[in-house]
């Protein structure tokens, strides 16, 4: 059997991605989302959400291109001199290399935004992270800690296939990235599965990110594995607006129109795949 999950990141991110990840669970196959605590229209999402009870929803772990939930004078290592975390994921993991992230301060502030995300009513599905800091050596093993805790049981390995291009032509520094995050994933799958957690079998649209269309999608779903996948997408609306805030060179409307397409609908009827949900693979 083929199940497929479709997640949308950055939920609370900002009112217009917000509003193009609800449009696209509702009329389309978007399955799941990960909510940001720190996020700027975190509030604005938490509304939406509570209209859409079919709609799995994970905390989106943040170190990295954002604000703390906790007090900044509790998490001294994780933060700059404005109290916000480091802008990417490069300038964080060269601290971490260097001894300057506590593991300490990394569990206080990961566990603040899962109970800031739990005390809003919302039933959270699984963990995932902004940039993929979860699955870096260390902070993984505080990443399943709190999902335990929490009674999470499932979580995000982007460990997509390292041959796989999908019909996508990316730089060589993207392939050399998604590689080494790919290798530091699968370690992480691993730990995960020995503590309980439960992981999709495969993962795509790393290589995609943020470039996600149609035709690749449809490629993916084309070729989906046997057993549970996940497919990473970052809809969203009016993206003139959003390219103005985040220099990510992201096409949020694109991804939109993938996952809301009528061709994707049909690809997922003649391939015979079912959507599913972090929530529902936990309860298989």
């Amino acid at each position: 059997m083929k199940q497929l999950i479709v997640n949308a990141d950055d939920f609370g991110l900002h009112e217009n991605i917000n509003l193009g990840i609800v449009e696209g669970h509702v009329n389309g196959c978007i399955t799941s989302t990960s909510l940001m605590a720190g996020a700027p229209a975190f509030e604005h999402a938490v509304s939406l959400a509570a209209k859409q009870p079919k709609l799995g929803i994970g905390v989106h772990l943040t170190l990295v291109g954002g604000r703390p939930v906790c007090d900044p004078g509790k998490i001294a290592s994780l933060i700059d001199n404005k109290g916000m975390f480091p802008q990417s994921y490069p300038v964080f993991l060269k601290k971490a290399c260097s001894g300057g992230i506590s593991l300490s301060d990394v569990r206080r502030e990961l566990t603040a935004q899962v109970q800031k995300v739990v005390a809003a009513g919302i039933n959270v599905t699984h963990l995932d992270s902004h940039q993929h800091m979860h699955i870096v050596p260390g902070i993984v093993d505080v990443v399943i800690d709190i999902a335990t805790t929490f009674g999470i049981r499932s979580m995000r390995i982007p460990a997509e296939p390292l041959m796989f291009f999908g019909g996508f032509k990316p730089s060589v520094g993207r392939i050399l990235g998604r590689s080494g995050l790919s290798v530091l994933a699968k370690a992480a799958g691993f730990k995960a599965k020995r503590a309980g957690i439960i992981i999709p079998d495969h993962f795509f649209g790393m290589l995609a990110g943020g470039n996600m269309e149609e035709q690749l999608f449809v490629e993916i779903i084309d070729n989906l594995p046997e057993g549970i996948s996940e497919i990473m997408i970052h809809p969203g609306l009016e993206e003139e607006s959003l390219n103005k805030l985040f220099d990510w060179g992201y096409h949020w409307q694109q991804e939109l129109a993938a996952v809301t397409s009528q061709r994707t609908t049909e690809c997922l009827v003649q391939r015979r795949v079912k959507l599913v949900s972090f929530e529902d693979i936990t309860n298989q």
